[in-house]
């Protein structure tokens, strides 16, 4: 078998490139990812971020981070910033940092050369008089009065607009193509409109902004992009793309359109999620239930699980919802591997082994990853007076074959330590277990047993009086419905259990020296970050993830 048989297969998109390399079309791949800095990123942007860089890095080529500037009065140095932030996040490096608004003086003079050319028109219709007139697809658009305007005065006009003159929204400056086009965007589209904001960068230099379908593709053709990937919303874009090129003679970048990410269970609307920032059903843009990439960091995601998880969704041509549980695998098979074992108590309830010596404080070795052998060991200390999970105990079980944990007469390892047996607990007035009595065994400590006992249940524990204080945030789906994008309310398909604060859990106190963004596995809970609302005083976990897709299990109820 020869190494041809061996060969992954190719893409569509990696099929488009290496056929344009073997005909010499182009001897090196230039890509780019051009967000609006308008709001933050979130995982469907993750997915342009992957491809496009991705196909850089197999082809030796580069990818341009370029923001698409045109729109002043939405757009902030903070989403920037962001921007930026999220694209090092994920492990993307870029050579200089691009800007559409770099090219507005190429721009206005292309835009000069079309009116010259007959190509462009001032219009002064107001955009319901436009809208009136647009058609249909089977019908063709009614042309404006303003079409057959003298080249003359549509260059005066025009800079007009450009020096302020003009009222915004009393001129827009539109290209002549095809009144009777199939796809409406060929029907004389607007090139410039009016806007008297102040740009980040430009200032009140400007009082005339490209349309993104005027700015995109000539950026990409400054750039020298030979492959602009894009998703499938800008497929009907195409032609006029390609028309700028033809019209002005530029260098003729080649956009290939592929699915964007559509993830269950989640909504990747700018537009909605700023609405459940706004009305409070979130705390920001950063709360951990949000699928923006500064809530995932937040969170605790890795980021190489999202760039795993983009990878193993791939590039395809048709529009599909991806399965939030594939991102979810991503994450627990990336922290599986790099997140260290702590022990943690999130509803605890104290055990005393009464005969262990008062005040002694022994020290177990306890196995940081048990995946990773570098990840060496820890000492955790060992005393009298223990927490374990309230669950891990049950004073009569439903099933008591079937139950592994701590009750009444059964005996337990807890895990680093000694074997124990329930020799007696207390309860409350409203029947609540208070404080649970044991004895333990010399003879059964890990590593050094020489009881011969078996015993089928492991716990975790935390020493009483050495044990940390810490707030848990439990989070889960933000919404119930699997497509809640279309819900007519995406509020009614929220999970009002999205959020559930766990106060006074205790953790074991080697989690004292962790930092902002550090995550580690609770054993047999899952996996949790320290947040950014932590404090030496207040020590605050979010969930990043369950051990297992417990969310599954339980809409099977």
């Amino acid at each position: 078998m020869s190494s041809e048989d061996h060969k992954p297969s190719l893409n569509f998109i990696e099929q488009f490139i290496e056929e344009d390399l073997k005909s010499g079309k182009h001897d090196k791949i230039q890509t780019r990812f051009p967000p609006e800095p308008n709001g933050y990123l979130h995982i469907g942007h993750a997915k342009a971020i992957v491809v496009n860089f991705e196909m850089a890095k197999k082809y030796n080529g580069n990818c341009n981070l370029r923001f698409d500037d045109t729109n002043p009065e939405k757009e902030k140095v903070d989403y920037v910033d962001g921007i930026k932030a999220d694209v090092k996040w994920l492990g993307y490096k870029w050579g200089e940092t691009l800007y559409t608004s770099d090219y507005f003086g190429q721009l206005f003079d292309w835009a000069v050369q079309l009116i010259k050319d007959g190509k462009a028109y001032v219009d002064d219709q107001t955009a319901e008089e436009m809208s009136a007139n647009r058609g249909t697809p089977s019908e063709p658009s009614k042309p404006s009065p303003y079409r057959n305007r003298p080249v003359e005065e549509n260059l005066r006009l025009f800079t007009e607009m450009k020096e302020g003159k003009h009222a915004e929204g009393s001129k827009v400056l539109r290209a002549k193509v095809d009144l009777t086009s199939p796809n409406m965007l060929m029907r004389d589209p607007a090139l410039y409109r009016i806007k008297n904001n102040a740009h980040h960068r430009t200032g009140t230099e400007w009082h005339v902004y490209p349309m993104y379908d005027f700015a995109h593709g000539q950026s990409d053709s400054i750039e020298h992009v030979t492959h602009s990937l894009c998703t499938l919303e800008f497929e009907n874009h195409r032609p006029l793309y390609e028309w700028f090129i033809k019209e002005l003679d530029i260098y003729p970048s080649r956009q290939i359109e592929f699915a964007r990410l559509n993830l269950s269970y989640t909504i990747t609307s700018k537009r909605k999620l700023l609405k459940l920032v706004e009305d409070g059903h979130v705390t920001g843009w950063d709360d951990p239930r949000m699928p923006t990439l500064i809530a995932m960091r937040r969170r605790g995601f890795p980021p190489k699980a999202i760039v795993s998880f983009a990878q193993k969704v791939g590039v395809a041509k048709r529009n599909n919802i991806i399965d939030v549980a594939l991102l979810e695998f991503s994450i627990r098979e990336e922290l599986n591997k790099t997140a260290n074992r702590v022990f943690g108590v999130l509803n605890p309830v104290k055990l005393i082994i009464e005969n262990y010596p008062e005040g002694k404080v022994d020290m177990m070795k306890a196995v940081n990853n048990p995946e990773d052998e570098t990840a060496g060991t820890r000492d955790m200390p060992f005393s009298r007076e223990l927490y374990i999970d309230r669950s891990d105990f049950m004073e009569n079980p439903p099933s008591p074959k079937k139950f592994f944990r701590l009750g009444p007469d059964r005996e337990v390892r807890l895990k680093y330590g000694y074997i124990i047996k329930c020799t007696g607990y207390e309860k409350d007035t409203d029947g609540n277990i208070t404080l649970i009595k044991a004895e333990y065994f010399p003879d059964t400590r890990s590593g050094q047993d020489t009881s011969g006992k078996k015993v089928k249940g492991t716990l975790s524990w935390v020493s009483a009086k050495e044990a940390v204080d810490a707030e848990i945030r439990l989070y889960d789906r933000l919404f119930l419905e699997e497509n809640p994008a279309n819900s007519e309310n995406i509020t009614d398909s929220l999970n009002p259990d999205s959020l559930s604060i766990v106060k006074g859990a205790k953790i074991e106190p080697s989690v004292a020296n962790l930092k902002m963004g550090e995550t580690v596995q609770f054993e047999r809970q899952g996996y949790f970050t320290i947040d950014k609302e932590s404090s030496e005083s207040n020590l605050v976990f979010n969930r990043t993830i369950t051990l297992r897709d417990s969310w599954a299990k339980s809409q099977k109820k």
